[in-house]
């Protein structure tokens, strides 16, 4: 995303508004066909050498953050590699080794000492069976400017393309697998309109709450909520937006999102991944997004910034449910390892708690027809906890299982009828608990 220094906004009353650039501006545009082409130009050089070639870029009409805004959301895109036949580190150590036998290599510029020092790496370049170039360059290959470009989007530097190599990624845009990028390449349409997000993103990182009412795409909505880790309350709406008692009349659900500067220490990664959310609403075909942000801390100023579906912004995230936080995650990739006639499913369920909703985790069917639904309590704050506790006292559900942090300050008094389906872990959940949980009381 968009560094705050790149961020773009104004206040006016008590709004906040990103300064969106319009995608068919044609001066934007060829900016960006202007910034894709020079990254394409430098597919296999050094890092430091495609940043200078930013910084040297300029564009007519385009305000220079505009640029350097672009190139960010590009950057992000690109995928760095050390690129050495030798180890740096060894390189540098037999140099320096050298060099302190024959000290001192290079005391006055002249070129008996220019000779000298070349033959210190040609010496150790002949130890190593490297060429006296491949040596030099070799010494600093591991600093971040001399990291070479070997992937921007879907075009690779072939000749720099090797097996079993590892790379180091710039920045990945979800933190999960490439399953949620759906483009194929990048297009100039892609990046004016990753921008438009980007700078609506950037605005949320101090964010107290964000308010969303959907209308559809329920299920992949709340997915990206909980693959964020967002502390969340869901609740019936009808077509206007106002709430209704019963899920049964409802055209669309309300979600209150707890932002950064709600907790009780303002924590940059969850601001992150509340900025990172905002994605998933394009995907929506009617949405709308109220957040608070906090513009003074100390005073306590705050101001609205409001998103709709017509504002034109455009999602790179996928529609699919393979979404899981790090603790769900680990327990799919446990389960498929697991002997074990049960299934464990994405849920997509809506249980009705009158004025609110919830939506579990996971459903755990077995082939003879037998279901339990599964809600995870990991990580947070006190308040949200007594929220989600509340819930679960409240749903009428008797194949609602419940796994627990033990970390959490809680005990099996406080769900209820439901404590006998509560399952307490330490670091992770093991399957076969939980299936013989989904044995005793599934439905």
């Amino acid at each position: 995303m968009l560094t705050a220094d790149l961020a773009r906004s104004r206040t006016t009353g008590d709004a906040i508004k990103p300064l969106f650039i319009d995608p068919t501006d044609e001066n934007y545009r060829e900016t960006a066909r202007e910034l894709i082409a020079l990254f394409d130009a430098h597919l296999g050089e050094p890092k430091g050498d495609l940043e200078d070639a930013i910084d040297e870029l300029t564009v007519a009409d385009t305000d220079y953050k505009i640029v350097q805004g672009l190139a960010k959301l590009l950057l992000d895109e690109c995928e760095f590699e050390v690129r050495s036949p030798v180890e740096p580190r060894e390189i540098r150590q037999r140099l320096f080794e050298k060099a302190n036998e024959r000290y001192p290599v290079v005391r006055q510029p002249t070129l008996g000492d220019d000779t000298q020092k070349i033959e210190v790496y040609s010496a150790v370049a002949d130890e190593l069976g490297i060429s006296l170039e491949a040596c030099y360059r070799g010494m600093y290959a591991d600093l971040e400017e001399n990291k070479r470009l070997v992937q921007i989007g879907t075009r690779t530097a072939d000749q720099y393309a090797g097996a079993g190599e590892q790379s180091t990624t710039t920045t990945t845009l979800t933190g999960s697998s490439d399953g949620e990028y759906e483009h194929t390449d990048l297009t100039v349409d892609w990046l004016v309109t990753r921008y438009n997000l980007a700078l609506a993103q950037a605005v949320l990182y101090d964010a107290t709450e964000m308010r969303i009412r959907v209308w559809d795409h329920f299920g992949t909505v709340f997915s990206y909520v909980k693959l964020f880790g967002l502390m969340h309350r869901i609740y019936p709406i009808d077509s206007d937006g106002k709430r209704v008692e019963r899920t049964d009349h409802a055209d669309g659900y309300e979600a209150i999102l707890d932002g950064p500067a709600s907790l009780f220490s303002q924590s940059q990664k969850y601001g992150i991944r509340l900025a990172n959310f905002l994605p998933a609403l394009p995907l929506c075909d009617r949405w709308e997004m109220t957040a608070t942000v906090l513009i003074d801390e100390t005073a306590g100023e705050t101001r609205q910034l409001r998103l709709y579906d017509t504002d034109g912004l455009d999602s790179h995230y996928s529609t699919g449910r393979q979404f899981d936080s790090d603790l769900e995650q680990t327990l799919a990739q446990k389960w498929e390892r697991a002997t074990t006639d049960w299934e464990l499913l994405r849920e997509n369920d809506v249980f009705d708690l009158g004025d609110e909703v919830m939506i579990p985790d996971f459903a755990i069917e077995h082939p003879d027809g037998r279901r339990a639904i599964l809600e995870i309590i990991g990580f947070w704050t006190p308040e949200y906890l007594e929220s989600k506790l509340k819930k679960i006292r409240q749903a009428d559900a008797e194949n609602l299982l419940v796994a627990v942090s033990e970390q959490l300050d809680c005990s099996n008094d406080d769900f209820g009828e439901t404590s006998e389906r509560v399952l307490w872990f330490k670091t992770g959940i093991h399957v076969y608990d939980l299936v013989e949980l989904a044995e005793e009381y599934s439905i």
